[in-house]
């Protein structure tokens, strides 16, 4: 493995999975670390002083070079994305994150980068197998023959095999995992973007302090997911850029649960009971899907094991702070953390 003495890149450093990176980067003592994103700084979830902090537009060819010059690793999560909402009714932009990848990794080959992470997705996988609710469990082959969720999915999958050809037809270093649902503190909670854990948080915070008593549920409730705790990505990430193996492997808790069940497990952390309100109509994606982690425990000895529950109460925590500091007019609370944590 090379030696970890030069520049390491994140790019999409301003949201969620790349801020939390950063953090763990700075708590190893990696000394040098580029933090590259689109947005303004005032709005990174997590902006360090310490660290090189760049606002370049990586659809760019030129702001890529910017980016990945003298990088000896690059964790590649700059995209367009977020919840289904957002998916399904952004189709052709989730599709253009295809020249952010693309240029990330014609810059790195010709900078030299020794190490090239993917930041993919199991919306990569046939959906023509995810029609169960019994959240079938998807092993890595499954995404093939090809049928991913429309847009972002195809996306995903295109960039995992540009990483693939790259890899084979140019030596580069690179390693792809396909995430499965992360959630936790510092993520998108509002805004059309979020997922559904932080969604759930926020409504049911909503209900508890607004008096309402009912939340609304997109799609029947019986819809099938595993969510995997932040932490655990972290972790996931740096063992998958580290190890010998090559191809696309699943990073995911193999918990699943309805998204009933997940809705009970915060009205539980939240103290409070709550009438549902199904909306069929809402974007809702596939009826079950869930990580076989057979791979990572093979090739990792390791998978993620953060329960739901221990997760979700340091999710909802945090967006309840969040919550009520914005309804204070404070907007979102964007923390400058100290070089100490």
């Amino acid at each position: 493995m090379p030696k970890r003495d030069g520049v390491v890149v994140v790019t999409g450093a301003g949201g969620f999975i790349g801020g939390h990176l950063i953090a763990a980067f700075r708590q190893q003592g990696r000394q040098q670390v580029r933090a590259v994103d689109i947005k303004p700084f005032e709005a990174w979830y997590q902006h360090f002083e310490d660290v090189e902090n760049l606002q370049l537009d990586l659809n760019l060819k030129e702001s890529c070079e910017v980016a990945t010059r003298d990088a000896i690793e690059i964790y590649n999560f700059a995209a367009n994305m977020g919840g289904m909402g957002f998916i399904e009714n952004n189709k052709a932009l989730c599709m253009l994150s295809v020249l952010i990848n693309t240029h990330m990794l014609q810059a790195a080959l010709k900078f030299g980068c020794q190490k090239f992470f993917y930041s993919s997705s199991a919306c990569v996988y046939n959906a023509d197998r995810q029609k169960a609710f019994e959240a079938p469990l998807l092993r890595e082959e499954d995404a093939y023959p090809a049928q991913p969720e429309d847009g972002y999915g195809w996306e995903k999958l295109f960039s995992e095999r540009m990483c693939r050809h790259f890899r084979e037809d140019f030596g580069l270093y690179t390693r792809v995992a396909r995430f499965h649902n992360v959630y936790g503190p510092w993520g998108t909670w509002f805004g059309g973007r979020e997922k559904a854990p932080a969604a759930i948080c926020r409504k049911v915070i909503e209900a508890k302090l607004n008096g309402s008593q009912e939340i609304e549920i997109w799609g029947s409730g019986a819809q099938t997911r595993s969510f995997m705790f932040v932490d655990d990505c972290i972790k996931g990430i740096q063992l998958i850029t580290d190890s010998h193996f090559a191809e696309p492997i699943n990073l995911g808790s193999s918990e699943a649960v309805s998204i009933n069940q997940l809705v009970d497990i915060v009205e539980d952390i939240a103290g409070v009971k709550l009438r549902r309100k199904y909306d069929l109509s809402a974007p809702k994606g596939v009826n079950g899907r869930n990580s076989e982690n057979t791979l990572i425990k093979k090739h990792l000895h390791w998978e993620p094991d953060t329960p739901l529950r221990i997760g979700m109460e340091k999710t909802y925590a945090w967006i309840y702070d969040q919550y009520v500091a914005r309804q204070k007019g404070e907007g979102h609370v964007v923390q400058e953390l100290s070089s100490s944590r």
